[in-house]
């Protein structure tokens, strides 16, 4: 049968199948379709101005000759926008592995694979830096994970902090701003108070159902946050850390213990 081959069943639609389709939407051609539906004040109506296609090698020499004039300034924006040294050992082996891809076929399966790969090393690193039991790896920016790392924390409330609508958030005023205000999107939708005050000023009352402190902090600061995780534990009040994954290498050296906390570790 003609659907069992592959061409009959990938591609189309074809003139008769288009007929039809066109029959039931109730126009005679794609063209009247095109100019029922969009408007005829955004539609270009000539043709595109596109030069001739080039070959690889000389799209990567045009490409290059652009990024050339790129002029490198030193950055002094801060909030997490650091300057960082990445070893080439590192690059080469780590983030331009072929084998991620290359070993089997490259076939899509195969580098799913390779970048399951690549987050369970992520991952392990993680859990080497801080001494959680458990990681997770493919959230979106930083922002992002601390929103969602409040809503899990809100989704965690015990009995009695459901019973009570415990539904404050603490947020240590010294936190990357972009990072605030994506957590106060989202906050809002779910019906959570964020309160963003200095964290030496924290109050765990029964309403309060998690915090969130960052090291190094949005003035550079890094602070020993071990008396306030125990003061917050013992409210029965979760932490977030948002971790520069750098620093964590030298941290522990401190003597903080993250074991129960909930650490969100920037790769920048």
């Amino acid at each position: 049968m003609a659907n069992d081959i592959f061409l009959s069943r990938h591609i189309g639609p074809r003139e008769h199948e288009l007929a039809k389709m066109l029959g039931v939407i109730g126009v005679e051609s794609s063209d009247q379709l095109i100019q029922e539906t969009i408007p005829n004040k955004i539609r270009l109506h000539n043709d595109l101005e596109l030069p001739e296609g080039v070959s690889e090698f000389e799209y990567l020499m045009q490409i290059k000759k652009i990024a050339s004039k790129n002029l490198i300034y030193r950055s002094y924006i801060g909030m997490g926008y650091y300057n960082t040294i990445l070893p080439f050992v590192i690059q080469r082996n780590i983030l331009e592995n072929p084998s991620w891809y290359t070993s089997y076929t490259p076939y899509q399966a195969e580098i799913s694979q390779g970048r399951l790969e690549a987050l369970l090393n992520y991952q392990t690193m993680i859990t080497d830096l801080t001494g959680l039991p458990i990681a997770n790896a493919s959230l979106l920016d930083e922002a992002t994970a601390a929103a969602e790392a409040m809503i899990m924390l809100h989704n965690l409330r015990t009995r009695n902090q459901v019973k009570t609508n415990a539904n404050v958030f603490l947020v240590d005023s010294s936190v990357f701003p972009q990072t605030i205000e994506v957590m106060r999107t989202r906050a809002e939708a779910l019906d959570i108070e964020l309160e963003v005050i200095d964290c030496n000023k924290f109050i765990f009352s029964d309403k309060v159902f998690g915090v969130l402190v960052q090291y190094p902090n949005a003035d550079g600061e890094i602070l020993d946050y071990s008396q306030l995780a125990a003061q917050a534990h013992a409210a029965e009040v979760n932490v977030v850390a948002v971790a520069d994954i750098l620093l964590s290498a030298l941290w522990r050296a401190y003597g903080i213990r993250w074991s129960a906390c909930c650490i969100l570790c920037n790769t920048r």
